[in-house]
């Protein structure tokens, strides 16, 4: 009894030491890893290539108006935005791409006086922002300007045509005195008509085409396909 007591003994703690063995080799041998998320971390990224690309002094940028100006409104150094109409394209990449956001400001603004001076106002852009990439780059463009027309001939006839009227009011009633003071009361009238009247305004509308030329160089950085 004693005997057979013993090798049962011995035989639960053999049993026992390689179920121990069996559990510390368990607990070392390290974590498998799945094949798809071995060679996605083993794959490095692959980074993105650019190159620099220099657009030369004197490249027009068609632009089209997205924020409209006028001497009626307009004021000194407002914010005048465009897009760029197409791409502009250098070595046959595409430097900035179309509908890129071109920024600038109202450079000058003067309305009509009366009797003289005509509505001018200036428009200049200074930063281009391509699309698609978080860049921005700082440009100087020639002045846009645009300038009312004249109305002189208009003046003439307006201060012309009451004259006229009243000589010959002035002959019909009172012969040749009669017309001299009628052409001086009938010009005398649109004279004063004309003295208080202002020339008309001038702007740019929202929508409009317009060319920039660029007054020095710039260099971009461009995304190489």
């Amino acid at each position: 009894m004693t005997r057979m007591t013993s090798v049962v003994a011995v035989a639960i703690l053999a049993a026992g030491g390689s179920l121990a063995l069996v559990a510390e080799r368990r607990l070392a041998a390290p974590a498998a890893v799945p094949a798809a998320a071995a060679s996605v971390s083993a794959a490095p990224r692959a980074a993105g290539v650019f190159r620099d690309v220099t657009i030369p002094e004197g490249t027009a940028l068609p632009l089209v108006l997205d924020t409209g100006v006028s001497t009626a409104t307009s004021r000194l150094d407002d914010p005048v935005r465009a897009h760029l109409a197409r791409a502009i394209v250098i070595n046959g990449l595409p430097a900035i791409p179309q509908g890129s956001e071109v920024v600038g400001t109202v450079t000058a603004t003067e309305r009509s006086e009366k009797v003289k001076g005509r509505a001018h106002i200036a428009i200049r852009f200074d930063n281009v922002r391509p699309a698609g990439v978080p860049e921005e780059y700082g440009i100087r463009t020639a002045a846009i300007t645009r300038t009312a027309a004249g109305t002189m001939k208009k003046d003439l006839l307006t201060v012309a045509l009451p004259a006229a009227g009243g000589a010959l009011l002035g002959g019909a009633l009172g012969g040749g005195k009669g017309a001299l003071i009628g052409t001086a009361v009938g010009g005398g009238a649109g004279a004063a008509y004309t003295l208080d009247k202002k020339g008309p305004d001038v702007g740019i509308a929202a929508g409009r085409p317009l060319s920039a030329r660029l007054l020095s160089a710039i260099t971009v950085r461009v995304p190489v396909p």
